[in-house]
């Protein structure tokens, strides 16, 4: 018996069951998309001026005028949207309040029933529903019917700023790239600079995912070489005739 213990820990190592790990992976993953927009969208940009021109400057502004808007724009996206979800997650904790206060009778038998609807017998399920609602009959309910930690709804600036964070992060490797390589090799290098890139984030992205790498940096790196390869044509037409 004490041989297999080992076996478990090893099998079961690495997932996260603790749900505070659970939430800072989903954190990471959504960082590793932000840098990931970040490149896409700002390479697209330097890429398609630098198509129409190969001023210098005008490169650089218009990488540093789309760094600003995308940051700036996801930054704002994510506030708003968290924001949405928080009150929403509020208002239902608030609705749950009042049901505890007005039928606590009818709310021990609805979480009763939830964990019978889960697999556990009637006599434990009371059992598991009472001792909860005597240590925390809203957290009890929240977890279990609404899928909610009362003590960890998302915080929206943070949200906002990890977004912006991780799109300047992102925005900056084919801004600088395609700003100081030489003339001669500027679109090779950034290219090149950006499948790189892409290639890490997309390995990273189904790594916390737990799902095939392979694909995932082949669709993540088809995607920025089409947006490059579509802004730098536009980029070559607009140039040819206003010049």
């Amino acid at each position: 018996m004490a041989d297999r213990h080992p076996e478990i820990d090893v099998e079961t190592h690495d997932e996260p069951h603790d749900e505070s790990l659970a939430a800072r992976l989903n954190w990471l993953r959504a960082s590793v998309l932000g840098a990931n927009d970040g490149i896409v969208s700002t390479a697209g940009v330097v890429v398609g001026v630098a198509g129409a021109t190969g001023d210098k400057g005008a490169i650089m502004l218009a990488g540093i005028a789309a760094l600003a808007a995308g940051a700036m724009s996801m930054a704002a996206g994510e506030y708003v949207s968290v924001s949405t979800q928080r009150d929403s997650e509020r208002a239902l904790l608030t609705l749950e309040r009042r049901e505890l206060a007005e039928d606590p009778t009818g709310e021990l038998e609805e979480l009763t029933q939830l964990y019978q609807a889960k697999g556990i017998r009637r006599d434990l399920a009371e059992q598991v529903a009472h001792e909860l609602t005597e240590h925390d009959a809203l957290a009890a309910h929240a977890e279990v019917e609404l899928g909610i930690d009362p003590d960890r709804l998302t915080n929206p600036w943070h949200a906002a700023w990890a977004s912006m964070a991780a799109f300047t992060i992102g925005a900056l490797l084919p801004l600088l790239t395609i700003t100081f390589a030489p003339p001669a090799v500027r679109m090779l290098v950034t290219v090149v600079a950006v499948m790189v890139a892409l290639t890490l984030t997309g390995w990273v992205s189904a790594r916390l995912g737990r799902s095939p790498s392979g694909r995932a940096v082949v669709r993540n790196v088809s995607g920025g070489l089409l947006a490059m390869g579509v802004t730098y044509v536009i980029g070559s037409l607009v140039g040819t005739h206003v010049g």
